[in-house]
């Protein structure tokens, strides 16, 4: 086993907690504060979207995170959370470029993690392994 196949686990598991972190940070200002889930949701409405996706949008950052940090529903959360990256650069950031205000550098970053996660596995200590039994 190579140096890089032993430490494979616990990257994907500072991956994990930092996607989390991040996450839980973005979908609390859209979840807990009082009216912040029904302004989300206009928002997105304003984008084009049906108005119900602000509160899958919401939803998917909050518990998501959640899920994320106690590494439970792994693949399903990082597929939820790249799909919402790759329509917040598209709707969202890409006409402001990838650098600057508004710029599409940090969803494409949080995109790349979710789908690293996506493919490599929750890592070191998720439950995913204990209630799914050989999760990777």
């Amino acid at each position: 086993m190579s140096d890089f196949e032993r430490i494979r686990p616990s990257v994907a598991l500072v991956g994990r907690l930092a996607l989390g972190a991040i996450m839980l940070a973005h979908g609390w200002g859209k979840v807990i504060p009082r009216g912040s889930l029904y302004n989300f949701a206009h928002f997105v409405s304003r984008l084009g979207l049906p108005y119900w996706l602000g509160d899958v949008a919401a939803f998917t950052e909050f518990f998501g995170a959640i899920a994320l940090i106690l590494g439970l529903l792994t693949p399903v959360v990082t597929l939820a959370v790249a799909i919402e990256m790759a329509v917040a650069i598209l709707k969202v950031h890409l006409r402001h470029g990838l650098m600057g205000p508004q710029g599409y550098e940090f969803p494409l970053s949080v995109l790349a993690l979710a789908l690293f996660l996506l493919a490599d596995g929750p890592g070191y200590l998720a439950l995913d392994r204990v209630v799914f039994r050989g999760g990777r």
